[in-house]
């Protein structure tokens, strides 16, 4: 365990951010799940811009990489065109 005020407190902050990065990070991939199982084009589109913005917030915090989200926008927008494509 740490031993001197500063680095205590660095364990505190960290903790705090470990619980924030994985509540956000958990919300998120919920978000692509529900949206991956979405089948009307109305409510995928309507759902789409939200999901994206969770995923760009995670990629500028440093939760997941800027091309890991790039790869899920682009997944989701190939799912989005398919579900259009098939209606």
């Amino acid at each position: 365990m740490a031993n001197h005020k500063a680095t205590k407190k660095d364990v505190r902050q960290a903790a705090r951010r470990r619980e924030r990065n994985r509540y956000n990070g958990k919300t998120t991939r919920n978000a692509i799940k529900n949206l991956k199982a979405l089948n009307d084009i109305a409510e995928i589109e309507k759902g789409l811009p939200g999901v994206e913005s969770l995923i760009d917030r995670l990629a500028k915090r440093g939760v997941i990489h800027k091309n890991k989200a790039a790869n899920l926008k682009s997944k989701l927008a190939l799912r989005t065109n398919a579900v259009k494509a098939s209606a």
